[in-house]
């Protein structure tokens, strides 16, 4: 809440209002004095040290590596406990100095070469060729330094090895769920909850996607359709994102709401790709319904109850619509049609609906990232319906004249039904 570009607003706002006569001066002074002061932000001679640190660690780095094999076994082990050593050193250093942001880049160089020396070490003394073991390794080892420094750095390095493990785990066991990234990432989640960081939250987030796509991507699933699977996916982030920032507190708000915005456009990139991908323009389905496991039925619905909960609890409408969006693209798997030669307009109203119910919802919670995932689904999916190989074009013109007037009818009733101030 207390970023730069809010302060600026509130700056703004203070100024305009002590100007109009809606607060006098002293409140005015009262408010500015009660904000926290603003976190230091990253100046030029940063910027320019963080280069130019990274160019001599990449200078170190290609040195040793150019005479790594006339180097004995036991003094690379130790140029690279070395290099570890001397970048939390630094870290130590900086921090103490107050220059944060260069503390954090020493932290996670330090992940990094720790990293680099599981798969050196692994490489000189032919351990077991595990690779996917050395991720998770290289993981804990990162995480265990995120805690310890608290640097945004190391945890972006521990979340990515840790998704790299999952996807070669996946790729190893394609008829076996891999849920222990589920726990590397609710502990990831925790830290980031802890931290009260945006930065974090935003790395959770991300980090959680790679674990979903690999495991939807998994063609073992009996006649499963991979985009319908997604959607369960986007349906949990979003639910859960709009559950947790109902939480009255403002860690959870923070971490929630930007779970949600992730949600929200997985949802979007979901409908699009059920659209394109389904016995349209790529077709993976080789049965007649569009299979899905039970897992991934059960995240879609615990999605839409999440949702629903959140609602209730904060009484705003747009995370009704919200769930309405999520209901209505996972609506879309059971009402496509079982024969390959059928249109499946049932299921493009229902996607279409569904973005526009995510449009309205961010414009009533006044949720910019929402609203552009809801108009991007909507440009995905018209565009989908439009240009897709298989049916004819004149049908579908037809379809979308009609939901164009559909959609003119709902704008009319909305009109009539809204307060004039809030249109």
């Amino acid at each position: 809440m207390f970023d730069k570009a809010y302060r600026q607003r509130l700056e703004a706002d203070l100024a305009r209002w002590e100007a109009d006569g809606v607060i006098a001066p002293a409140a005015a002074a009262s408010i500015r004095n009660a904000l926290p002061p603003l976190a230091p932000g990253i100046n030029i001679a940063v910027v320019v040290a963080i280069v130019g640190g990274l160019l001599i660690a990449a200078a170190f780095l290609a040195f040793v590596a150019a005479h790594w094999t006339e180097i004995a076994r036991l003094m690379r082990f130790a140029i690279l406990v070395a290099g570890m050593a001397v970048a939390g050193g630094l870290g130590a250093w900086f921090a103490a100095t107050g220059r944060t942001v260069l503390a954090d880049l020493c932290a996670s160089v330090s992940a990094i070469i720790f990293g680099a020396g599981i798969a050196l070490v692994g490489q000189m003394y032919h351990l077991g060729e595990d690779f996917a073991g050395g991720m998770l390794l290289w993981s804990i080892g990162a995480f265990a330094a995120a805690v310890l420094t608290g640097s945004r750095g190391a945890l972006a390095v521990g979340l990515a090895s840790a998704s790299v493990w999952t996807c070669m785990r996946v790729y190893d066991a394609p008829d076996v769920l891999h849920l222990p990234f589920l726990a590397v990432w609710l502990f990831a989640a925790v830290v980031a909850f802890a931290w009260h960081s945006r930065v974090a939250a935003h790395l959770v987030a991300v980090a959680v996607l790679p674990w979903w796509i690999a495991t939807s991507f998994r063609f073992e699933f009996d006649g499963a359709q991979p985009s319908f699977v997604l959607a369960n996916g986007a349906a949990l982030l979003f639910g859960a994102g709009l559950a947790i920032a109902a939480a009255p507190s403002p860690r959870a708000f923070r971490l929630g709401s930007i779970l949600s915005i992730y949600g929200a456009f997985s949802l979007a990139v979901a409908a699009f790709l059920e659209v394109t991908t389904v016995d349209d323009i790529v077709r993976f389905r080789t049965g007649s319904g569009a299979g899905q496991p039970l897992w991934a039925i059960a995240c879609g619905v615990a999605g839409v109850i999440l949702a629903l909960a959140s609602a209730g609890i904060t009484r705003r409408a747009g995370e009704l619509l919200a769930a309405g969006a999520i209901g209505l693209v996972l609506l879309a798997a059971p009402v496509w049609p079982a024969s390959m030669a059928g249109e499946s307009w049932f299921a493009y109203a229902a996607l279409l609906s569904a973005m526009l119910c995510l449009v309205v919802s961010g414009m009533l919670d006044d949720v910019r990232p929402r609203i552009v995932a809801g108009w991007l689904g909507i440009a995905g999916i018209i565009a989908g319906i439009t240009w897709a190989v298989k049916g004819s074009l004149l049908r579908r013109s037809a379809f979308l004249a009609a939901a164009g007037v559909a959609a003119v009818a709902f704008a009319t009733a909305l009109n009539r039904i809204l307060p004039r101030a809030g249109r």
